[in-house]
């Protein structure tokens, strides 16, 4: 059996997410930007801004300061990509529609469904009024429905007509057209799509297929439970037949990763890059929801780097912050930096930067995670930064 060192399978993954070599010096444009996306296969959406948001803060960590209206266009205009659920709400490429066209369905839930099919009228005239008149907002939407949506929570109380686009979008048939800042303008799906967006129907089988072959490449190398998590999540019910015949394609090949285990699988475009010495390290701040460890038990597995997010923690009981970016360098997650924009004052605020155990010393790393402060500050409109806390052996180079 092909064996690997966790290094090697780590290495993989971080070229294979776009995380490796020096930092990019010219500013990417939007073919870069979308090739970026084609190697992860999508960027989580999620509305936590404190620095920014997450899909940019991804696109920024492989390719340093970049003009946000560039992408913009690439998924609005262009259309190259569209919204939808993939490990979670998530950018996804128009080119993978036929992988996510399969998981079109009206709510699944009892509840809901429940709901949704007491209301076909309702859903007719939202998609008529799409149709006719969209882009729209939510608010400039009437609410005709039978019976106001209720939640268990109390949580959408009040947002009909928002909870049945909501459920309108997983079925494939409404769309975001755009966003006003955080707000979603909504339209008919298809014209969320390109004009030579793919027509084709696949089967569940082969929607697995290729959604196996592009999570296991975005993660280098993978076990089926980190698959299982990764790209489109817990969407993978053939899972182990869909290994065999790739196995059986010679697509992919059995791994055992040193001291984790015998059942991990490589791309077999792949294998001769896992014993490729030439791995050129760089020093990266990661959003908390970044693609290479948005699989908190593989990241602590492969890493040895326990990643717990404490947006939802009591402040008292946080340990390392609100919003904390892990921090790459080269191989290895060597800390961890609480971030915030002090917008008013136009200052990138560290809280604090937490060194991890057997971090490096001297002078290079400290150096490396400052430069990356200030490309982010910059990037962000910043015009100093703050740093608040830091490792003894850090402060000197950070502040």
């Amino acid at each position: 059996m092909l064996r690997a060192t966790p290094q090697a399978v780590r290495r993989l993954a971080i070229r294979n997410q776009r995380l490796d070599g020096p930092a990019p010096r010219r500013k990417p444009t939007a073919q870069d930007l979308l090739e970026t996306v084609r190697a992860l296969r999508c960027l989580q959406l999620d509305p936590t801004a404190v620095v920014a948001r997450n899909h940019l803060l991804v696109l920024f960590s492989r390719h340093g300061g970049f003009d946000e209206r560039a992408f913009e266009r690439l998924a609005y205009e262009d259309r190259r990509l569209f919204e939808y659920w993939a490990h979670e709400a998530s950018y996804v490429l128009a080119e993978d529609l036929p992988i996510h066209r399969f998981a079109f369905h009206p709510p699944r839930y009892p509840r809901q469904r429940a709901w949704w099919d007491g209301e076909p009228e309702f859903r007719a005239r939202i998609l008529a009024r799409l149709g006719e008149h969209g882009p729209l907002r939510a608010r400039e939407i009437e609410d005709e429905a039978n019976v106001g949506w209720t939640s268990t929570g109390g949580w959408t109380n009040g947002r009909t007509v928002a909870r049945m686009l909501d459920m309108l979008w997983v079925a494939g048939q409404a769309g975001i057209a755009r966003r006003d800042g955080a707000q979603r303008v909504w339209d008919l799906m298809e014209r969320c799509w390109p004009p030579d967006a793919p027509a084709e129907e696949l089967s569940g089988f082969e929607v697995q297929r290729r959604a196996v072959v592009h999570a296991i490449r975005a993660l280098g190398a993978a076990r089926a439970p980190h698959i299982r998590v990764h790209f489109t999540r817990f969407r993978y019910p053939d899972m182990p037949a869909v290994l065999e015949a790739l196995r059986r394609e010679g697509v992919i090949v059995p791994l055992a990763v040193d001291g984790l285990g015998e059942d991990w699988w490589v791309l077999a475009e792949d294998v001769e890059r896992l014993g490729d010495d030439d791995f050129k390290p760089r020093t990266a701040l990661l959003s908390p929801f970044d693609n290479l460890l948005c699989d908190r038990a593989r990241t602590e597995a492969l890493f040895g780097f326990h990643h717990r997010l404490e947006i939802y923690v009591p402040k008292p009981k946080r340990r390392w912050g609100y919003f904390v970016l892990p921090i790459l360098d080269g191989d290895r997650l060597v800390g961890r930096a609480d971030l915030a924009m002090d917008r008013q004052r136009g200052v990138l605020v560290a809280h604090a930067v937490h060194a991890e155990e057997k971090v490096p010393r001297g002078a290079r790393l400290p150096k490396a995670i400052r430069r990356e402060l200030e490309r982010l500050a910059s990037w962000r409109g910043a015009t100093d930064i703050e740093v608040r806390s830091a490792p003894d052996i850090w402060l000197g180079q950070l502040a």
